[in-house]
């Protein structure tokens, strides 16, 4: 199984812009969580992470988003981040036998974030997953 970045959809709602991609990726959603979840897995392909508190509340802070708390935690499934100036939400269901479907949200007010940026970062994600290692990155 290769990754693949299915359409995104974008949609604007007054200020308010929203992103929304469905990403199949060739690893188990063990093997994808910590991409998503802690920061080398999210510096290696989304965003410097110079804090992230792995739980409902935590802290999380990234380079290019912005700092926040983690406003959801299911450890394995979701992560979602509530961050200056909008909400990133990743959500991984089981595809296959081998491989998971990331659900992926970003909502945001102003132009910083386009959807060709987000699916540079989840080709670098798959690339990093397919030519990586079966094995997460160290955290």
């Amino acid at each position: 199984m290769t990754g693949s970045i299915e359409q995104g959809i974008s949609q604007t709602h007054g200020n308010t812009h929203i992103l929304h991609f469905l990403v199949r990726l060739p690893r188990p959603m063990a093997a994808v969580w910590p991409y998503l979840a802690t920061p080398e897995g999210l510096s290696s392909w989304c965003a410097e992470a110079d804090v992230l508190e792995p739980r409902l509340g935590g802290t999380v802070d990234l380079k290019e988003l912005g700092g926040g708390r983690i406003t959801a935690w299911d450890v394995d499934r979701v992560a979602e981040y509530s961050v200056a100036g909008g909400r990133i939400r990743f959500h991984l269901e089981r595809d296959g036998d081998d491989g998971c479907a990331l659900r992926f949200t970003h909502e945001f007010q102003g132009e910083a974030e386009t959807e060709q940026r987000w699916r540079t970062r989840f080709e670098r994600l798959i690339e990093a997953l397919e030519n990586g290692s079966r094995q997460p990155p160290p955290g």
